[in-house]
């Protein structure tokens, strides 16, 4: 239990005293913290205005350079490049997804003529679905994979 009377730092006027702790003197400065709001703000007015210019000078070179030229020829029409040329940009007459159809169109027919390839060999070309029959047909042995050249 301790001696000292429990109202002995609080409204006595004396500061309390402790041999381990010590106390602050006197409190933080209110002008210290104020000239440091002044100095911050003056600090982020100054970097605003620098950012503003640095802003200001990269549009204005952006919009010299990007600038279009002057033309050199006058009343001449603009030249296309020559062939080939992408499909779907100016001066391609036709329809890109009428080309494409058209492709597909002329690859099915390819795939379902039957013509000679070379006659005096015996080759023939024959539709897929009639050569699968065929092979249907005769049953041809299954060829299984051959073994790898390192392993045995």
């Amino acid at each position: 239990m301790s001696t000292d009377s429990p109202n002995a730092g609080h409204g006595s006027g004396r500061l309390p005293v402790h041999n381990d702790v010590s106390f602050e003197a006197r409190d933080v400065g209110v002008s210290g913290i104020l000239r440091f709001m002044l100095y911050l703000g003056i600090a982020i007015g100054v970097s605003y205005l620098i950012c503003l210019g640095v802003y200001d000078l990269t549009m204005s070179q952006a919009t010299r350079m990007d600038a279009p030229p002057l033309p050199v020829r006058h009343g001449v029409t603009a030249t296309l490049p020559p062939e080939p040329r992408l499909q779907g940009v100016p001066g391609h007459t036709t329809d890109p997804q009428e080309d494409l159809r058209a492709k597909v169109a002329a690859d099915r027919r390819a795939l379902e003529d039957t013509r000679w390839v070379d006659q005096k060999a015996g080759i023939a070309q024959i539709p897929n679905e009639d050569a699968m029959k065929i092979i249907a047909e005769k049953e041809l042995p299954d060829v299984s994979a051959a073994a790898p050249a390192g392993k045995k």
